[in-house]
């Protein structure tokens, strides 16, 4: 899930996008649309320049690399060669931490050629901190797949942002059906704010975001560019909201639900396995030897993507239906029980 308040030229034809150049140059932009457009290859291209910081996912033994392909199978060790993870739900725990032992399992997995990355709907300013403290040095994507970020560097490699003219329509055609939105935005760059307007909920505390007030509301929402925009209504809950913005306003915007109370308007193609796909090109490493742990319907596409998908026990219904397996909680270590099964083979 997200863990949300719940978060200059033209893009892609058709995917209501922006394009931001960011400090990986304009190759990185030029990913950020090729990844859009379905061709990641064409995006690593581009990502292939930006530097032997770039490379590597979270706890790789040697940074940046990571093992041969078809490794671990030939020699009967660890089955996969990438680790994919959510955050909200998935890896960390109630109390927003990562235990003890789901730690230990994440490296010894890396140290069997199988780094971890995380992939979260958290915007790069709402995942820092978490990567900090894991001593994340690697490869994060974030912002839904719109942003891929460089820990060890400190660097946005990629950025997409959405067309905020086009945002703005497909919530005038939604609430001509369902009334007034709640609204809050999440702005683009490395420091971008999470911005709330009238009547949004923010569902965590220790997520920071600025609160406008009615007479702010209309312009200061959409000063900036942003990466997503988030919606919640009075009277419909988040499956019931996304169901009805993707059928008035989905030839518009990407919607995805990504845990209750928070439903995410985006530039329309945009999915975790987007950028997914794109840092994992980076690494040398094909969806056949992903694995990959997640709790919402935001992750489906990240399931579709690898190789095999494990929900946690809390996950949502349309995830875990998809799923290749159910572990436990993300609070009794669901992450930890299936890579200790894994390696233990």
């Amino acid at each position: 899930m997200s863990g949300l308040p719940t978060g200059r030229g033209t893009g892609p034809a058709g995917t209501g996008a922006e394009r931001t150049d960011t400090g990986a140059g304009a190759a990185g932009a030029a990913d950020a649309e090729a990844g859009l457009a379905g061709t990641a290859a064409g995006a690593e291209a581009g990502l292939a320049g930006t530097g032997a910081g770039a490379a590597g996912a979270g706890r790789a033994p040697v940074p940046g690399q990571v093992s041969a392909p078809g490794r671990a199978r030939e020699t009967g060790g660890f089955p996969y060669r990438l680790v994919a993870t959510d955050l909200d739900g998935t890896l960390l725990r109630s109390d927003d931490t990562v235990s003890p032992r789901t730690r230990a399992a994440l490296l010894a997995a890396a140290e069997a050629g199988a780094p971890h990355i995380v992939v979260t709907g958290r915007a790069v300013p709402w995942t820092k901190k978490v990567l900090e403290e894991l001593d994340y040095q690697g490869l994060a994507v974030c912002a839904q797949g719109a942003q891929v970020y460089d820990a060890g560097s400190g660097r946005l490699l990629t950025s997409v942002t959405l067309e905020r003219g086009l945002a703005r329509r497909a919530i005038e055609l939604i609430e001509d059906v369902t009334g007034p939105l709640a609204l809050a935005v999440s702005r683009d760059g490395l420091d971008g704010d999470v911005l709330t307007g009238p009547g949004y909920e923010t569902l965590s505390d220790a997520l920071a975001s600025i609160r406008l007030d009615d007479a702010d509301r209309a312009a200061a929402l959409w000063e900036q560019p942003i990466n997503k925009v988030y919606i919640q209504h009075a009277a419909l809950d988040s499956t019931a909201l996304a169901a009805v913005a993707q059928s008035i306003a989905g030839q518009l915007v990407g919607v995805v639900m990504a845990g209750e109370g928070v439903v995410e308007l985006l530039p329309l193609g945009l999915t975790k396995a987007t950028g997914l796909s794109i840092a994992a090109r980076r690494l040398g490493v094909k969806p056949a030897e992903t694995i990959a742990f997640g709790d919402m319907p935001n992750d489906i596409p990240m399931f579709h993507w690898a190789a095999y998908g494990v929900a946690m026990a809390e996950a949502h219904e349309s995830l875990k239906a998809l799923a290749d397996e159910t572990t436990l909680s993300h609070d009794a270590d669901g992450i930890a029980t299936v890579l200790e099964r894994l390696l233990s083979h």
